[in-house]
C-alpha cells in the first residue's frame, strides 16, 4: 500500500479481519455478529469500493460500527508506519509508542497552579498509567494540597487508565479504602474492582471542596472520574453532559496498516449499578464548556471568602479572593 491509497483487496481483508475480530473480543457478543454482519453485507454489495483514502475508509467504517453499537470506542485506525499483526509484538510495539506519547504529553498533565484566592488548578488532559505517571501525579497534588478549594479541568480529557483515576481519587477522601467501581471483563468472564488506595504520597485533600469542569469531549476514563465523584457526592461538576463511553478495551492490528479499538469489558459503578455508556454524565450545573471554568471559579472564590471572612488574621486571602471575583 502507498501513501494511503487503499487497493481493491484492501478493503475485503480489513473487513474479514475485523469482523473476527469483533466476534473474538467485543463486550456484547450479539452487538458483535450483528456489527460483522453487517460489514460483510455492505462488502458484499460493493459499498466500500469506490473509497480509495484509508482515512475515508477508516471513517465510513466507524461510523457504521457505530451506527449498529451506538459505542463511542470502537474505532478503525490506519497508520502509514508498518505494525506488526503478531499479538505479543503488537502489544509491544503499542506500549512503545505509548510511553513516547505519554513522556511528550508530560503524563496528561498540562498546567498545575495555585489561582489567586489560593484555589488549585489541575489541568488534566489524560488519565496515564499511573505505573509511568504516579510521579506526575504525585506532584500535582502535592502542589495544590495547601489550597482551599480544587479544579480539575477535564474539557479536553479523552481517558486512559481506571488505574490513575483510582489514584487521584484516593487523595480527594479522608477515609479507609472502598470500592470506587467495577469492570467486568468478556474475555476472563469475571468481574474486577477498583479501590481507592489505603496510602498515598503526600498530603490528602481531605474534605475541602471539588469541581470538575467537563465538555462533550470528556470521554471514558475522564468520564469515569467524574461519574464516580458526583455519586459519591464528593465534587460539584460544572459543565457539559460528557461524550458517554463507559466500555474499556484494546486495540487489536488487523493488518499492517489498520487497528481496530475494540471494546472488550464494561463499568458497574457501585452506587448505581449501571454506568455512562451512550448518556454521558450530566453535570450538577449545566453550562456551555466556555463558561465553566469561570463558573467553577467563581463559586470557589465565594467558599473562601465564606471561609476566612470572620477571622481577621486571614484578611489578605479575603481580599485577594473578593478582587479576583471582581474582574470575573
Amino acid at each position: 500500500m502507498e501513501a494511503n491509497q487503499m487497493r481493491g483487496w484492501a478493503h475485503e481483508e480489513v473487513i474479514h479481519s475485523l469482523a473476527k475480530a469483533l466476534n473474538n473480543h467485543y463486550v456484547f457478543p450479539d452487538v458483535a455478529e450483528e456489527m460483522g454482519n453487517y460489514l460483510e453485507h455492505k462488502l458484499v454489495g460493493k459499498e466500500y469500493e469506490a473509497i480509495k483514502n484509508a482515512e475515508a475508509f477508516c471513517e465510513q467504517v466507524t461510523y457504521d460500527l457505530r451506527e449498529i453499537s451506538k459505542d463511542k470506542h470502537l474505532k478503525l485506525r490506519y497508520t502509514e508506519q508498518e505494525k506488526s499483526v503478531d499479538m505479543k509484538i503488537s502489544e509491544k510495539e503499542q506500549r512503545e509508542e505509548y510511553l513516547r506519547h505519554a513522556k511528550l504529553d508530560n503524563y496528561g498533565f498540562h498546567r498545575i497552579e495555585r489561582l489567586a484566592g489560593n484555589i488549585g488548578y489541575i489541568h488534566l488532559r489524560g488519565f496515564h498509567d499511573p505505573e509511568f505517571a504516579g510521579e506526575a501525579a504525585v506532584n500535582a497534588m502535592n502542589l495544590v494540597a495547601n489550597t482551599d478549594a480544587l479544579i480539575f479541568d477535564l474539557r479536553n480529557n479523552g481517558g486512559g487508565s481506571p488505574s490513575m483515576v483510582a489514584f487521584i481519587t484516593s487523595y480527594l477522601f479522608d477515609s479507609e479504602p472502598f470500592h470506587l467501581n467495577s469492570f467486568y471483563s468478556r474475555a476472563n468472564d469475571v468481574i474486577s474492582q477498583s479501590w481507592t488506595l489505603s496510602y498515598v504520597p503526600g498530603k490528602r485533600y481531605g474534605t475541602k471542596p471539588v469541581y470538575v469542569l467537563t465538555s462533550h469531549r470528556t470521554f471514558s476514563a475522564a468520564e469515569e472520574f467524574t461519574y464516580n465523584l458526583k455519586n459519591l457526592k464528593r465534587a460539584t461538576i460544572i459543565g457539559e453532559v460528557t461524550a458517554g463511553g463507559a466500555n474499556p478495551g484494546a486495540v487489536h492490528q488487523l493488518t499492517k496498516h489498520f487497528g481496530i479499538f475494540i471494546p472488550d469489558g464494561r463499568a458497574i459503578n457501585p452506587v448505581t449499578q449501571t454506568n455512562w455508556e451512550g448518556i454521558g454524565v450530566t453535570p450538577d450545573v449545566e453550562t456551555t464548556q466556555h463558561e465553566a471554568y469561570e463558573t467553577a471559579y467563581k463559586l470557589a472564590l465565594k467558599h473562601v471568602i465564606s471561609l476566612y471572612q470572620d477571622r481577621n488574621e486571614y484578611g489578605f486571602i479575603v481580599k485577594e479572593a473578593e478582587n479576583q471575583l471582581k474582574q470575573l
